[in-house]
């Protein structure tokens, strides 16, 4: 008989870190933090703190609470402010009210945003390259996101 923990954790996951789920059936209350991807499919009110990994808010979650997080991206329901240091993503069935702060934003047809939008680049110092480009692609995005509350 093999031991118990010979196929812990999966030899598929990465090294850099893991991903967690919390399944539909779950709910918390309170704070999240770690040092690995999440994937919401319950629900959560409080804090989900994950500042340097991405964070997926699943089509059945319902989400009440502020999210910190290198990435974002949306397919179920969100109640608070997110701030991504990279990039938030709001899917096309996915729904946010409140402030989002990122460098970079993703908002499909159909998706459901009432808030306000601030593309914050001095997160993002990974690549000078394409500053000046980004730059003037932050001032128009930051000029037309003011203008449109909900898409």
């Amino acid at each position: 008989m093999a031991p118990l923990d010979s196929t812990y954790p999966p030899s598929s996951s990465g090294s850099t870190g893991g991903s967690a789920r919390l399944g539909a059936s779950l709910h918390v209350k309170g704070e999240i933090t770690g040092n690995e991807d999440l994937t919401i499919d319950g629900s959560v009110e409080g804090l989900v703190h994950l500042e340097d990994r991405k964070l997926t808010v699943g089509a059945s979650a319902r989400v009440t609470a502020d999210v910190i997080a290198r990435e974002v991206v949306v397919y179920g329901n969100v109640k608070g402010n997110l701030r991504a240091r990279d990039r938030i993503e709001i899917k096309k069935d996915g729904s946010v009210v409140g402030d989002l702060t990122t460098a970079r934003i993703m908002i499909e047809d159909g998706a459901y945003f009432k808030g306000s939008i601030e593309i914050d680049k001095a997160g993002d110092a990974s690549s000078s390259d394409s500053s000046d480009f980004d730059k003037s692609y932050s001032t128009s995005s930051r000029s037309t996101s003011k203008t449109t509350s909900a898409v």
